[in-house]
Order: structure tokens, then C-alpha cells, then sequence
């Protein structure tokens, strides 16, 4: 469960706790007000090319929303352009991204085929569209280590330190990040 989704939850009772120790006197919920967390970037994706993969897409989708709080991905509504379109292709898997959360991701079957996990896939090329570069090489853990973890590697979740870039990225100013420039093709 995302920090996001307890706050919620707990909003309302911490509310009602802060009132009455406040003598009954009226004060702000906690996390309302001018001093409150932004609401987190929701940014969409269309899966309706990645064919069988989609099911992955959705997944590597959701693995972000339980893992960051500055940034959501949603499926597009019919009819809406999303920020990130995601093709299905017979190559190696890959990103385009165009800016920070917006491009292409491609899943590409030639690393399915050779026996990498398509979730993973699927939140690894994610995490170049919210700005992450490939972390070669790398262990396991690290989900932007990509292919150089290994095939039996399956992890599709990012670790302390990508979840905190992400959040750093979308938490403050909307800038592409350094060391990764726009309209790059970042191929693992």
C-alpha cells in the first residue's frame, strides 16, 4: 500500500484526534491547506498495441503507483492522448522517451523470447519514461540494471534509490534530468 493510500485513510481520524486535542477548537486536517503534498502527476498510457503483453503493462504500471507518490500512470480513456504509448515489436525492448513522462515504450519479443520477464520489462521500460537511466551493470535489486541482472531475474520493483529519483523528478520542478537528454533511445 502506497504512503499516498494511508494518508488517505488515516486523514479523517487524524482529523477528528488533532480536534480534540485542540480543545475542540477548529483546526486543518493534516494534509490540507497551503501546506499539504501536491497531488501526485498523473500521467496516461496506452496499451492497446502491446498485444500480449498487456497484462504486463498494466502490472509494471501499478508496481509504480505502490511505489511513488509524485507520479501516477493510468490507462488512457478512449478517445484521450496519453502521455506514454506502449507498442508490442518483434526487437529488443526499448524507450523513446520525448520528455519527462511522455514517449514510447516498446516490449519487444526478442527478449521475451530468450526468457526475460515481461513485467519487469514492462516497469523497467517505465522507469526510463519517469527519467531513469539504464544502471549497467547491476544486480538484481536494481530494476533499472535491466538485462545485466540476468534472465532468471525477475524483480520488477525499483529500489530505494530509483524510487527516490523518480520521486525528485516529479516531486518539484518538471525538467528533463541531467546525464539523460530528451529524445533519447535508451535500449537495454
Amino acid at each position: 500500500m502506497s504512503v499516498r493510500a494511508l494518508v488517505r485513510g488515516f486523514a479523517p481520524t487524524l482529523a477528528v484526534a488533532f480536534a480534540l486535542v485542540a480543545g475542540g477548537q477548529a483546526t486543518a486536517a493534516p494534509g490540507t491547506g497551503p501546506d499539504r503534498a501536491p497531488a501526485p502527476r498523473v500521467l496516461t498510457y496506452d496499451a492497446s498495441a502491446s498485444a500480449e503483453f498487456k497484462a504486463a503493462v498494466d502490472r509494471g504500471a501499478a508496481i509504480w503507483n505502490e511505489s511513488v507518490d509524485s507520479v501516477e500512470l493510468r490507462p488512457a480513456t478512449t478517445g484521450q492522448r496519453a502521455n506514454i504509448r506502449i507498442i508490442a515489436d518483434n526487437g529488443w525492448p526499448r524507450a523513446l522517451p520525448t520528455s519527462l513522462g511522455s514517449g514510447t515504450v516498446y516490449i519487444g519479443r526478442q527478449a521475451v523470447n530468450q526468457g526475460y520477464n515481461t513485467v519487469r520489462i514492462s516497469s523497467h521500460e517505465l522507469g526510463h519514461i519517469l527519467g531513469l537511466p539504464d544502471i549497467k551493470p547491476g544486480p538484481c535489486s536494481s530494476l533499472m540494471s535491466g538485462s545485466t541482472a540476468g534472465v532468471s531475474c525477475a524483480n520488477p520493483y525499483p529500489d530505494a534509490a530509483e524510487k527516490a529519483e523518480v520521486e525528485s523528478n516529479f516531486g518539484g520542478a518538471f525538467s528533463w534530468p541531467a546525464g539523460l537528454p530528451a529524445n533519447t533511445v535508451v535500449k537495454d
